[in-house]
């Protein structure tokens, strides 16, 4: 396949779309538990909101009858994985894959949030 698009296009951010089966649930945890603010709702009922933390941002939309992957669905980057991972623990979620240096330059581990989906957080080792 040629590729058209090359540099010329201008590619901005992507951002991960979580699919929630509770849309407040979601936002307490996401919001509530970790830190992230909402800047951005859809919906009445809410179906869609965007959330943003540092250079961080996630859209969630609303499917009620939502079954989870059985694989990681997003990545995170954090300044202080140990922390976030103590945070992790300590707001009871299901850690996937625990803690651990990688041979590809992170330090990382996979979580589960109150949805099922898994995603997996890094810091660059040093």
């Amino acid at each position: 396949m040629e590729n058209i698009a090359n540099n010329a296009v201008g590619f901005g951010r992507i951002a991960a779309m979580l699919p929630v089966k509770d849309m407040q649930k979601a936002e307490t945890f996401w919001c509530g538990v970790l830190g992230f603010r909402k800047v951005f709702q859809n919906g009445d009922p809410v179906g869609f909101m965007i959330l943003s933390q540092d250079d961080a941002e996630l859209h969630l939309t609303l499917q009620p009858g939502y079954k989870a992957a059985p694989f990681n669905i997003a990545h995170m980057m954090v300044g202080d994985v140990d922390r976030f991972h103590a945070i992790c623990q300590h707001a009871g979620l299901r850690i996937v894959k625990g803690l651990q240096d990688k041979d590809y330059g992170l330090r990382a581990f996979v979580f589960e949030d109150p949805d099922g989906n898994r995603i997996d957080v890094g810091q660059r080792l040093r």
